[in-house]
């Protein structure tokens, strides 16, 4: 009797927190995914990217951005390897044409 209340408590929880770790392990790879992103974005808008820090927080803070831009306009790329990579790169593409505006369009030397 004691292994069956067992099982069901593990059934019951394995219920309620599968679709919690099913959802963190997309977030974690469309999170990698926009790291890559920042390191294209390096690539476009500067010729060379940003330092392996600077690319990283660029992909991530650039995917947020890019998946906020699209669902305003109301464009989805779905969730794939492919959509989540043209997220992040359009995301960080823009926060650092916003960056070129604020700092007066100056670019530093290669």
């Amino acid at each position: 009797m004691g292994i069956l209340v067992l099982v069901l408590l593990a059934l019951v929880l394995l219920a309620l927190v599968g679709p919690v770790i099913g959802f963190t392990i997309n977030l974690l790879i469309a999170m990698f995914l926009w790291m890559l992103a920042g390191m294209f974005a390096g690539r476009i808008m500067r010729g060379r990217g940003y330092g392996p820090l600077g690319d990283v927080l660029l992909g991530l803070i650039g995917g947020f951005v890019g998946s906020w831009v699209l669902g305003l306009i109301g464009i989805s790329l779905g969730g794939g390897i492919i959509g989540n990579l043209i997220v992040g790169t359009l995301g960080a593409v823009i926060i650092v044409y916003i960056g070129h505006l604020l700092n007066g369009g100056s670019r530093r030397a290669a």
